[in-house]
């Protein structure tokens, strides 16, 4: 992106002062590491600390995750009918009595909130830094998810203003955490910084959804809220304990590391405090644009297979509540290992000159996109139940390049933007998780179970 002050920042333009310090390995880093006095290192020391940063916002985006789709599991178990004895005859009965259109609207409600606070996050990120911003985020989240299940046997209302509430305090996660890389990442460890941070949406879902599934069938289905809410708290305490606004700030960073980030970035964050967002090239960007339309793309798949997949495993392919949380992780396994490991090659093409930025972002997102496409349609055409679960699995797990691609694009653009940039693309990117359950409901107003003959 260019004019209106924002700087575009690549790998392909940074001065031999720059590459010469990017390429330090990590052995150089250690050896410049220690204490004056050369005191034994503790083990806390040798460790960068944004590969520690990178750890606690990969258990971050686990507890974000875990704490957003563990609903498609307890809503399948408050919704099913159960059996019972009344008056000597056995009949089916079930805790809440929503219809499909109901459930539709309590699975979209999320996304009501989440789409209001991208741009407040961006903006917040932006202007006062993200590590506080993302750990209040999900910590606020938790707290609501203590308090869900006595919230919805209220009535349906005051669950899905509860599930709102929590969509506005994680809707400032991904802007508030881009802020964070922007002063954390130096530019050829951003991909594989990012990607490992965001690989713990999925790890989140892979332990969510099996785990609620367990939990819903062996004590019930409000511990599965009971359960994620105090996880993401204690995380909460590790994360302020260990993690920092920016390098300079941290109070045990070795000087090797300080120096290394600052240099290969080019800029700190002093630099930059009072820079205005260029908001009128922001939104003439062409680039930005572009980023705009994948994000929307690849969240319209994700988030219609993260709301309804449990109930397609059980009421169309039959799978019982206990093996839909299972069979309904497994794409995301695959997407976690794909999303980290994509982030490993696009770093690795990129510092071998194999590729520049652009066309890495291109390759990957493209590969990702095609891949799904045709998974998905060869899907519809599938008359088994392996078959149907290993095409699901396999349109999921490949669309995990994407975010080697487009999703962290925006740090490529205008890295100390990057956070309002990402409120921005993330705002519109939010509407196919209001919609795609809606229109889900509208299409399938009935519960539909063994619609065809899948062996």
């Amino acid at each position: 992106m260019t004019g209106g002050g924002i700087q575009r920042s690549s790998a392909n333009q940074m001065s031999f002062d720059e590459r010469r310090s990017i390429r330090k390995s990590f052995s150089q880093e250690l050896n410049e590491l220690g204490p004056a006095d050369d005191e034994p290192l503790k083990l806390t020391q040798k460790i960068p600390k944004r590969y520690i940063v990178a750890a606690l916002a990969f258990l971050g985006f686990c507890n974000i995750y875990a704490l957003r789709v563990n609903l498609s599991i307890a809503l399948v178990a408050m919704t099913d009918n159960e059996t019972a004895i009344v008056t000597g005859s056995v009949i089916h009965v079930s805790e809440f009595k929503w219809s499909k259109k109901v459930q539709g609207y309590v699975l979209s409600s999320f996304f009501w909130g989440y789409i209001i606070t991208q741009l407040p996050g961006g903006y917040l990120a932006t202007k006062y830094g993200g590590k506080n911003l993302f750990g209040g985020g999900v910590v606020l989240t938790a707290i609501l998810a203590l308090i869900s299940p006595p919230s919805a046997r209220v009535n349906e209302k005051f669950f899905i203003t509860i599930r709102i509430l929590q969509g506005l305090c994680e809707g400032v996660t991904y802007p508030a955490i881009h802020a964070v890389w922007s002063k954390w990442a130096p530019p050829l460890e951003r991909t594989k910084l990012a990607t490992f941070a965001f690989a713990g949406s999925y790890v989140g879902t892979v332990i969510a959804m099996p785990l609620s599934g367990v939990i819903a069938d062996r004590i019930g289905w409000p511990w599965i809220f009971y359960i994620f809410g105090l996880l993401a708290i204690g995380w909460f305490i590790l994360w302020c304990v260990f993690v920092s606004e920016s390098p300079a700030k941290h109070r045990s960073i070795s000087t090797a590391e300080l120096e290394y980030i600052q240099v290969s970035i080019g800029y700190s964050p002093l630099q930059i405090q009072n820079q205005k967002p260029p908001i009128k090239s922001i939104l003439l960007s062409m680039p930005v644009w572009a980023i705009v339309v994948a994000h929307f793309t690849e969240n319209w798949g994700f988030y219609t297979l993260l709301t309804e997949l449990p109930t397609y495993l059980k009421d169309f392919i039959r799978f019982d509540l206990y093996s839909a949380g299972f069979v309904a992780a497994l794409p995301y396994f695959l997407m976690a290992i794909v999303v980290m490991l994509g982030g490993q090659l696009a770093d690795y093409i990129r510092s071998k000159g194999l590729l520049k930025t652009t066309p890495t972002r291109k390759l990957f997102t493209g590969i990702a996109f095609i891949g799904q496409a045709a998974f998905m349609i060869a899907t519809s055409y599938c008359t088994s139940k392996e078959s149907s679960v290993a095409c699901l699995t396999l349109a999921v797990g490949i669309g995990g390049l994407a975010w080697s691609g487009f999703s962290v694009n925006h740090l490529d653009i205008a890295p100390q933007f990057a956070g309002l940039l990402m409120g921005i693309t993330n705002t519109i990117a939010t509407i196919p998780g209001i919609a795609s359950p809606i229109i889900t409901g509208e299409v399938i107003p009935h519960k539909v179970i063994y619609l065809l003959d899948i062996q």
